[in-house]
């Protein structure tokens, strides 16, 4: 009887679960629903649209190598996914189809709808763990509630480590042909306009890229990752996450990547593959967080007393933020380079979101949906926690009195300029000193195309303080 994977985050053959468990029990068939109407709700970015295409681009030809044929199909909102999968499964006579999970709520109301609908038609659903190492619900507290603290999280993954590695699925071996034609892959979906060459050229697509972009890190830059990763005017993180948010490479082989550089170790050796294994980790607890407090799908904080926050209602300031004209050069920087190439450094990711939330006291979905809007990696679970840990709204998020100051931090992580100089030109003749913070230079310097300060940073943070301690006392209870 024919199988049919239902392609979404998963856009790779190498260690693909469900196409390796569809294969196994019948002749497949592969597709990928076209959703633009699902997109723009959910906020994705015109580059990770472009992404994604061409991925599948990149993932058909290797799919034909194993005689599995990829369908295109049309579903404008995630609501018409039952139908076009029942029809296909009609057409083709279809009697299971499989996917790897997804969490959002969305997602999970989505593949809890198509199975029901399959289900009407006899067809079966068949779901495999891929985008984690364990099952949502399989790592809890004592008491059996999901973890709020990732340090707790991580000490049962690495119990769970040592008994359990995750194993790699192996490659399925190739059918026999079906009379059955690929389809084209549209090059681009209306609404989602085409990125410039320079940021396709910056995350070049399939699974050759993502593999000799992970062989690069783990050969040659993970060894002083913990040193560098900080450091945004070095390449010295993996830039692997528009892969893993696109499923063209899996974490169970960047797992097996960085253990095989260190000797099989995740909680000792070189510093830098353990830290770039918590990482791994870290994307994990944020998946864990989507289903255990699903409210956090639902643009709602995870630590509801901050829904009492008076968020500040300032346009002019939130357009300054969005693109890079504050007047603080760290900042308007990695917001620009957002703008340009669809990524940002995470130390900057963090350096920015502090900013909108506790300096412009800007609430933090309106930063969260901008970077959705631009991210190539976009991700809901990782995009999410990060904004809500640089808020003090989240899970294990940062006190609200520890409030990131973006000169310190610049002159940290940036010392010689190096990061601003490359996306702020009109501050390139300053000196390593001067180009953290030119407003101090006060008349000394005016640089006709770069504005003053659109906050005090001192007297911002005042305000934050106060209006966190206003809040009621804390309550993290299940909703």
């Amino acid at each position: 009887m024919r199988q049919l994977i239902w392609l979404r985050s998963d856009l790779r053959v190498a260690d693909n679960g469900a196409l390796a468990a569809a294969m196994a029990a019948g002749p497949t068939l592969a597709v990928y629903l076209i959703s633009p109407g699902q997109w723009r709700e959910h906020d994705d970015a015109p580059c990770k649209v472009d992404f994604w295409l061409r991925n599948l681009a990149a993932l058909q030809p290797r799919l034909a190598d194993l005689n599995v044929p990829l369908l295109i199909r049309f579903a404008d909102h995630w609501r018409e996914a039952p139908r076009v999968l029942a029809e296909l499964c009609r057409e083709h006579e279809i009697a299971a189809v499989w996917a790897n999970e997804e969490y959002g709520v969305n997602e999970q109301a989505r593949d809890h709808a198509v199975e029901q609908e399959l289900r009407r038609q006899g067809v079966a659903f068949q779901q495999r763990l891929d985008q984690l190492f364990f099952a949502p619900g399989s790592v809890l507290t004592q008491s059996g509630s999901y973890f709020q603290v990732f340090s707790q999280f991580r000490k049962v993954c690495y119990q769970r480590l040592h008994t359990a590695l995750p194993a790699r699925v192996p490659m399925p071996s190739r059918q026999a042909p079906l009379a059955i034609a690929s389809d084209p892959i549209p090059s681009a979906v209306e609404g989602f306009a085409i990125p410039e060459a320079g940021l396709r050229e910056a995350w070049p697509a399939g699974e050759d890229a993502a593999q000799k972009r992970l062989a690069l890190f783990v050969d040659e830059l993970m060894g002083w990752y913990q040193q560098r990763r900080d450091i945004p005017g070095v390449d010295g993180t993996s830039r692997l996450s528009p892969y893993l948010a696109a499923g063209v490479v899996s974490p169970r082989q960047c797992l097996h990547a960085a253990l095989r550089s260190n000797q099989g170790e995740f909680e000792t050796g070189n510093p830098g593959a353990v830290t770039w294994i918590n990482e791994l980790l870290w994307r994990e607890f944020y998946k864990h967080i989507l289903v255990g407090y699903p409210r956090v799908s639902r643009h709602r904080p995870f630590r509801l007393e901050t829904e009492a926050l008076a968020w500040r209602h300032a346009p002019d300031e939130l357009q300054a933020w969005q693109q890079g004209r504050t007047g603080i050069p760290i900042v308007d920087a990695a917001m620009r380079q957002l703008l340009a190439t669809g990524w940002m450094h995470n130390r900057l990711r963090m350096v920015v979101a502090m900013f909108l939330t506790k300096n412009l006291l800007i609430d933090w979905r309106k930063g969260e949906r901008w970077f959705m809007r631009h991210l190539i990696d976009g991700d809901l679970a990782a995009n999410n926690g990060g904004w809500q840990w640089s808020a003090s709204t989240g899970t294990d998020a940062a006190p609200y009195f520890r409030i990131f100051n973006p000169v310190s931090q610049s002159q940290k992580f940036d010392p010689q300029g190096r990061f601003i100089r490359a996306w702020l030109p009109e501050l390139a003749q300053l000196n390593d000193r001067d180009i953290h913070n030119p407003a101090a230079l006060g008349g000394l310097f005016a640089a006709a195309d770069y504005p003053a300060p659109i906050v005090d940073l001192g007297s911002s943070r005042e305000r934050a303080l106060q209006a966190f301690k206003n809040l009621p006392a804390r309550n993290v209870a299940h909703v």
